[in-house]
């Protein structure tokens, strides 16, 4: 290996998803040098389908760093419908807390970060290779073969892991100084992607007999939807009748029916939660999956990742012009707030809406669950609840 080329900055980004693109998006406009490495390729990420739902705070994190094609290109939805049994619930999110969600898968969100910092010379290197990191609780450096093949060293001040759920950062953190919390459901959830026209103008989140199934939408002529399943099945064993046989048991119902169309795409998604605590050692700060993740039900996962590069970026921008570590200081205690905010709504929503296969009085488990159902659905406050818990917390 030849001479490494030795490049010096504020801050060291690893990992080139929508959280470290956010955060180096944020960083530039406040005159904070920084680097982002990345192991995929632009393109690799930018196909990879995730789940869509922005919270407004989101939104407005996006929009007001001027990155607002999701105004443009998105889907605002002002409520969701949950039915049970086939019978629809409307749960009005603008008018029980003022707020609404917006329709913008993560891929989308990619694409507008990584061409706004294209176009504004943002220094994102991805395709890297043998990435090393050394020093965390000093100067950070990053070690790694760019995608010419070319050997560097970043060094930095501050070197941030929003490396995702495989994060090689946290790594870095000694299991003396961390604590990790993990669960793991059992079932999964079968996604298909369907050239068909939109079922329902809003996210419809089903608990029948049968198990939970959503229904989502991507345009107007390919849709989103998933049902539970077990997390052992194999997606190309099932036919596309097999699949919109259990969608149509599901949510189909008082003359309610799912628009159908060609299946396009299958795939099998595990139920974990994860949590690594504190999401600080040294110089290193986690944010997004490379800290925690969520089940898909309760929409936290993008939303928690933004808002964490927000903490992060609050804080950093006041570290390096008042030289204060105050904030930078508090940001994991901050942020984890959130977090296990989000991990208890995750939980909550899931065992609210699916059935569990291991409960061993399943009669008395399927009633009890309608019954909180009805207590939640019948109620404003139990409907405000849910309303102000999937939009997101305001900001104390």
């Amino acid at each position: 290996m030849g001479d490494r080329t030795v490049i010096t900055t504020q801050v060291a980004i690893m990992g080139a998803g929508p959280a470290g693109l956010m955060l180096s998006h944020l960083l530039s406009q406040a005159g904070i040098d920084n680097t982002v490495v990345e192991i995929r390729s632009r393109a690799d990420i930018s196909a990879t389908i995730r789940a869509g739902i922005l919270e407004a705070g989101s939104v407005d994190l996006l929009v007001n760093s001027g990155v607002d094609n999701v105004l443009r290109n998105g889907h605002e939805h002002e409520g969701t419908e949950f039915r049970v049994n086939g019978e629809g619930h409307r749960i009005d999110f603008k008018g029980l807390v003022g707020q609404s969600v917006w329709l913008y898968p993560q891929n989308d969100v990619f694409d507008d970060l990584a061409a706004r910092r294209e176009a504004d010379g943002g220094d994102v290197r991805y395709s890297c290779s043998n990435t090393e990191i050394e020093d965390v609780l000093g100067r950070p450096k990053v070690r790694f073969t760019d995608s010419e093949g070319r050997d560097f060293e970043l060094q930095a001040e501050i070197l941030v892991g929003s490396d995702g759920s495989r994060s090689q950062c946290r790594r870095h953190v000694p299991e003396a100084n961390r604590k990790t919390y993990f669960n793991e459901y059992p079932f999964a959830w079968f996604g298909i992607l369907t050239d068909a026209p939109r079922s329902a103008p809003e996210l419809i989140y089903a608990n029948s007999a049968h198990g939970f199934a959503l229904i989502s939408q991507r345009t107007d002529t390919m849709q989103r939807m998933y049902f539970q399943c077990d997390p052992t099945t194999n997606p190309d064993d099932w036919t596309d009748e097999q699949i919109w046989e259990q969608l149509r048991l599901r949510v189909n119902g008082n003359g309610f029916e799912l628009k159908e169309g060609p299946v396009t795409d299958k795939v099998v998604l595990p139920f974990r939660s994860f949590v690594q605590a504190p999401m600080r050692h040294g110089n290193l700060f986690l944010a997004g999956d490379a800290a925690h993740t969520v089940p898909p039900t309760g929409a936290k996962g993008l939303n928690l990742a933004l808002h964490d590069v927000a903490l992060l970026f609050e804080s950093l921008d006041s570290y390096f012009k008042s030289g204060s570590s105050a904030l930078l200081d508090t940001y994991s205690e901050r942020a984890l707030d959130r977090v296990w905010k989000a991990q208890y709504f995750s939980y909550w929503m899931t065992t609210l809406l699916h059935t569990v296969p291991t409960e061993s009085n399943h009669e008395f488990f399927r009633a009890r669950q309608l019954g909180e159902l009805r207590s939640l659905l019948e109620s404003e406050r139990g409907r405000a609840y849910i309303a102000e818990c999937y939009t997101g917390w305001q900001t104390k």
